[in-house]
């Protein structure tokens, strides 16, 4: 879904998060890969050090076979993921080249989308992530209201008024994603993005409505989305937090009875996006039926000879399409008698990594990144608190504290507060943390650390405990307090 105004990030300021170097890329972390997938993050990150010029020509074929010291296949593979990723296009021809374009946030919310259907995101998982950012984008919004932004937000209501009367479904998330940019903070925007557009691609998979019924949840959104503005406008924050938390939570419920087995996960849909190369249509309707069958690990496809078959195409494609399935961690080719295509666990790497790479193009800063772990953590609190007495939620919490926390996935969580996020039980938001944790990350690698302070570690395990406490306690109010005063001292430390 495009944004209202025009996808260009501002100029890069100092608080910018750099990329973590290419020398520690190859050592692991969620940036390991195939060769073909280590040069496209080195292509990457060159991009990402000259300010990401859209336009330039980063070399002919030839020119980034020498450059990187890799064969023609590898350095297709590594063109293919970068192509894939929206940060350059290859053009073949005289005066072709490898040419640096802007991304869409199409790819990263591709990869998220992956994940999060393995790890069985449902409805109520989404529209509570989606409220806990757009209320703190509602407040920046508010506060940061122009004339501009009055006139912008005008705009798209009557841009609505006039599409009511069109065929079909139609996304309605606009002025979500306009509040979103008018808040002045790009990291806020990305994730949103990401969530509207899985909201969208969810609506295109329930059942058919009625023309009557669809005439009238556009104008429940509609008017919805009208109060939703006047109150913005008018710095009303508390009347814009009621109108849409009713607003979406309308709408988890419209979705939940308008399909069948509206309780389990969301069968995801990835839509074919506008420009697609054939490899990404096969690669994406592949993943459409691993959903549909309830992500059956282990399961075979079928062989290259029943794949090619089954979808009408030809072997380059459908090797091209293997290998995106391969690198979101969908399935895998197994060469050989009894081989074929296997699906397999998705590991977060690539939806983490390509959110980070879309961040990066944002130019999203160290203050928006807190914000977003703030609105994320003071979430995770409400959940935390009511599912205090199951088992090991107290231990867990315990030795957080203590900064043994327990694995995700086979990777640690980073802090107490990375744990925290964890324990709430929405994949949604333990996603984000973990890429909000991949960009501390590569800023943490690029400075240098510092001795540890015994005092401020002593502190801040204290502060920790007194969180716990009064979480354990049953007492949000007072957990929520303690954070705050966490969260503060965070910033001294």
């Amino acid at each position: 879904m495009a944004t209202p105004a025009a996808n260009v990030p501002p100029a890069g300021d100092a608080t910018t998060l750099p990329r973590l170097p290419v020398a520690l890329a190859e050592g692991g972390g969620v940036r390991a890969g195939t060769l073909g997938a280590r040069v496209a993050q080195q292509i990457e990150d060159r991009i990402v050090r000259d300010g990401w010029p859209v336009g330039r020509n980063l070399g002919s074929e030839h020119d980034l076979q020498e450059r990187y010291g890799v064969s023609k296949s590898v350095l297709r593979e590594a063109v293919r993921l970068v192509e894939h990723h929206g940060v350059a296009r290859m053009r073949r021809g005289p005066g072709g080249g490898l040419f640096v374009t802007a991304p869409d946030v199409a790819p990263a919310a591709r990869a998220v989308v992956t994940y999060l259907d393995y790890a069985g995101t449902t409805v109520d998982d989404l529209v509570d992530a989606r409220l806990l950012l757009e209320t703190r984008a509602v407040m920046l919004a508010s506060e940061r209201l122009t004339e501009e932004g009055v006139t912008l937000l005008r705009g798209l209501l009557e841009q609505e008024a006039r599409r009511r009367t069109e065929p079909g479904l139609w996304s309605q998330d606009l002025i979500h994603t306009a509040l979103c940019e008018l808040s002045g903070n790009p990291a806020l925007l990305a994730f949103t993005e990401v969530l509207t557009r899985l909201t969208d691609r969810y609506a295109h998979t329930v059942r058919r409505t009625s023309k009557a019924e669809a005439t009238r949840n556009k104008e429940l959104a509609g008017r919805s989305h009208k109060v939703i503005v006047e109150a913005v406008i008018a710095g009303d924050t508390a009347r814009a937090y009621a109108e849409l938390t009713e607003h979406l939570y309308g709408a988890a419920e419209w979705m939940r009875q308008s399909r069948p087995g509206a309780e389990g996960p969301i069968a995801w849909q990835l839509l074919e996006a506008p420009g697609a190369k054939l490899s990404e249509i096969v690669a994406a309707r592949i993943q459409d039926t691993i959903a549909a069958a309830g992500w059956p690990v282990g399961t075979s496809l079928g062989s290259e000879a029943d794949l090619l078959d089954r979808y009408g195409i030809g072997r380059a494609v459908l090797r091209e399409a293997v290998r995106l399935l391969e690198h979101h961690g969908v399935a895998r080719m197994r060469r050989g008698p009894g081989g074929g295509l296997l699906v397999t666990a998705p590991d977060p790497a690539a939806s983490i990594e390509s959110m980070a790479l879309y961040l990066g193009y944002r130019r999203a800063g160290i203050e928006d990144l807190r914000a977003v772990r703030e609105a994320v953590e003071f979430g995770a609190l409400g959940p935390v608190t009511a599912r205090r007495e199951d088992p090991g939620t107290a231990g867990r919490l315990e030795a957080a504290v203590r900064g043994r926390p327990a694995r995700w996935d086979g990777a640690p969580p980073a802090t107490f507060h990375d744990e925290l996020v964890h324990l709430a039980g929405n994949p949604v938001l333990t996603l984000f943390v973990r890429i909000l944790a991949e960009l501390r990350g590569r800023g943490d690698g690029a400075r240098p650390a510092g001795p540890a302070d015994g005092a401020a570690v002593a502190a801040r395990e204290r502060a920790h405990r007194e969180v716990v406490a009064a979480i354990l306690a049953g007492d949000e109010s007072l957990a929520r307090y303690r954070m705050r005063r966490d969260l503060a001292a965070c910033e001294a430390w």
